[in-house]
């Protein structure tokens, strides 16, 4: 079994992914910015890790000792058109979302890369494919992040590390379900989009099923580079991939 460094996992994908590989038998070292939040988690240990700050981030790893599988999962989002979202919002999401997990990559990688093997399993969305508005910010730190995955498949590839990309639609969770910050005007014109927002994120999985997809990509011997995560995300994508590039894709009930 591996030992396994799980980021975000207090709560949401983050924690039904530290439960599955438990569950699993493999090592799990569960982290969070409050490490108060996963004392009810059956896990190996769990670690204090901040990953917008590098030292918090080092002393994780040097805490967790020998780690075979890095899953980046801590992420959040906010809802607001690009016109007026507070552009401090949009650092702090690229802070978190992907600068994050670069750092955390960056701390565990040259113990992988001199052994010559390891997994780096990164938690993205289709909206690292595609976009949907009033989640812009959020699209774009996802797309950076699968830019940062698959550049690392190609160099850390080459000294034995594997890449994955896991991508759910719409999960059942706190971020996805009324806990992120929302910025808009009392009469914002955005605001007959953004009530069609439930509509647009379609079927809704929950983290369970995207916490056992990343337990099977963990555990298979050469998985792919990009993983849909249940059969929502992967007709979703399917119609991204078919949709001419020439305009932006509609997500089919969009009445704008």
């Amino acid at each position: 079994m591996s030992s396994v460094l799980i980021t975000g996992a207090s709560r949401g994908i983050g924690r039904a992914i530290a439960l599955e590989l438990a569950g699993r038998g493999h090592r799990v070292i569960a982290t969070a910015r409050r490490p108060e939040t996963l004392a009810d988690l059956p896990v190996d240990e769990r670690l204090r890790l901040d990953v917008t700050d590098q030292d918090s981030v080092d002393a994780a790893v040097a805490a967790a000792g020998e780690i075979d599988v890095l899953v980046s999962n801590a992420g959040a989002t906010v809802r607001a058109p690009l016109e007026s979202v507070p552009l401090t919002e949009v650092e702090r999401l690229l802070r978190l979302n992907t600068l994050g997990a670069l750092r955390v990559t960056q701390a565990v990688l040259p113990a992988m890369r001199t052994r010559g093997s390891g997994r780096l399993v990164f938690v993205s969305s289709i909206q690292g494919r595609m976009v949907l508005p009033i989640i812009g910010p959020y699209g774009a730190s996802k797309w950076a992040l699968e830019a940062i995955a698959e550049t690392l498949a190609i160099e850390a590839g080459h000294f034995g590390v594997k890449v994955s990309i896991v991508q759910p639609g719409a999960v059942a969770t706190d971020g996805s379900q009324g806990g992120a910050a929302a910025f808009f005007a009392e009469d914002d014109p955005y605001l007959p989009l953004y009530r069609q927002l439930g509509a647009l994120r379609g079927e809704v999985i929950t983290a369970g099923e995207v916490a056992a997809v990343v337990a099977h990509t963990i555990e298979r011997p050469d998985p792919p580079l990009r993983v849909p995560a249940g059969a929502p995300a992967e007709r979703v994508l399917k119609a991204r991939k078919e949709a001419p590039e020439s305009e932006p894709f509609r997500p089919a009930v969009l009445d704008w």
